[in-house]
């Protein structure tokens, strides 16, 4: 007999869709390796992805230049098994029985620190979340 195993999914979300909760898909898709099934979207999508977020996970290689930003809708909120907040401007209802969290990720702009090294360490926070999130999500 045979089992099936679900693969676990995770929503991304941040205000734009154009930074954090993309920074923080492409990094657990290269990290996941199919394992998970990533979703990002913004409670008010901007119009293009932020360019030194692209900058930050191109350091890594990853490439995320075909992505754009996306609406949350209740069908991928009904989808997946975890939605995680980036920051604290996006606001989101996760239906009954889903995993919600909210990262109150790092904010180097807030200590005067600006450009790509603000970037790098914004990316290197969310990083070490996905890692940890990665691991619970998949036992490993």
């Amino acid at each position: 007999m045979t089992q099936t195993t679900k693969t676990p999914s995770v929503l991304f979300v941040c205000s734009k869709n154009g930074g954090k909760s993309q920074l923080a898909a492409g990094l657990m898709n290269q990290l996941a390796h199919g394992t998970v099934t990533v979703h990002s979207a913004g409670t008010k999508p901007g119009k293009s992805l932020n360019p030194q977020s692209v900058d930050a996970l191109a350091e890594l290689g990853i490439d995320i230049t075909g992505e754009h930003p996306k609406p949350v809708t209740d069908e991928v909120l009904d989808a997946v098994d975890v939605v995680i907040v980036l920051g604290n401007e996006a606001k989101v209802h996760a239906p009954e029985g889903k995993r919600l969290e909210v990262w109150d990720t790092d904010e180097p702009s807030e200590r005067g620190i600006e450009g790509m090294e603000r970037m790098r360490l914004v990316r290197d926070d969310i990083g070490a979340r996905v890692r940890t999130l990665h691991a619970e999500l998949t036992r490993n």
